[in-house]
């Protein structure tokens, strides 16, 4: 039988990375990833592409266990639990740690229906129309919909689409929202919605977002993890965690020559 995870907060840490390696068949994709997540701020991911940003991203609610090669080594802690022991319920980790992808992706239903789909299927027995109206205003999107919560969600602007898989996400009340490259697919006024909106929402939520924009990594994040990737002798590439501190001190002063390279457009 799998076992609910337990969120007692004991420490300041929500997702604690111990010693990870992540393997695609015999393909080694990251390589001993060490690494804290702290509660109610934004952690960015930055590195050039194929540095395992995403599949990093994709371990912390157990995305990658639908890829059949998928293997991982090492560790990833939920506050208190191993989200990869074996008792665990990656659907009641994915209900805890909620998604946001790159292109907004609205189910093919009523914006109403988009955000109580979630809360359905996992049991919700509050006020549905007060838990739709609390998630669209969560996401700055109620003023903008409100009048029109039986429109296909779809019919939004790519923007109010990617706010609205946002609502869809917080209305299952999960407690880290990962974002990858969630502004990619968007023109810059509507970038500058969704970054206004994760300000607002580590009020509440531990968010964790890969990004390849610096300035947008400069502008949103807390803690800033820099990653970079290096051969091997048979002509692969390994994905490392290179440098992880505070968003301030990865842009102004990074500690190592990699990550001072990157962050001043010297690679990548």
């Amino acid at each position: 039988m799998a076992t609910n995870i337990s969120t007692v907060n004991d420490t300041e840490t929500v997702l604690r990375t111990e010693n990870l390696n992540v393997y695609y068949g015999k393909f080694l994709a990251l390589q001993n990833i060490w690494l804290d997540i702290p509660k109610n701020q934004v952690t960015a991911f930055i590195g050039p592409s194929g540095c395992g940003k995403s599949t990093l991203l994709r371990c912390y609610n157990r995305l990658n266990d639908l890829i059949d090669s998928f293997r991982a080594e090492g560790k990833v802690f939920f506050y208190n639990k191993n989200l990869y022991a074996t008792e665990i319920d990656p659907v009641e980790v994915r209900r805890r740690i909620g998604m946001v992808f790159q292109r907004p992706n609205p189910f093919p239903k009523s914006i109403y229906d988009n955000i109580a789909f979630g809360a359905k299927i996992n049991g919700y027995k509050g006020n549905m129309d007060e838990l739709v109206e609390r998630s669209l205003r969560q996401a700055a999107l109620w003023d903008e919909v409100k009048d029109k919560l039986r429109q296909n969600g779809s019919a939004l602007s790519g923007g109010q689409q990617q706010r609205l898989c946002i609502a869809r996400a917080i209305a299952v009340q999960p407690e880290v929202i990962l974002m990858d490259e969630p502004c990619a697919a968007l023109d810059p006024i509507s970038t500058l919605r969704v970054e206004e909106l994760i300000h607002e929402l580590k009020q509440k939520y531990t968010i964790v977002i890969v990004t390849h924009n610096m300035q947008q990594a400069a502008r949103v994040s807390d803690k800033t993890a820099f990653f970079n990737v290096r051969s091997t002798d048979t002509g692969g590439r390994i994905g490392f965690l290179v440098e992880y501190n505070s968003t301030e001190v990865i842009f102004n002063n990074p500690q190592q020559e990699d990550t001072r390279d990157y962050v001043s457009g010297r690679f990548g």
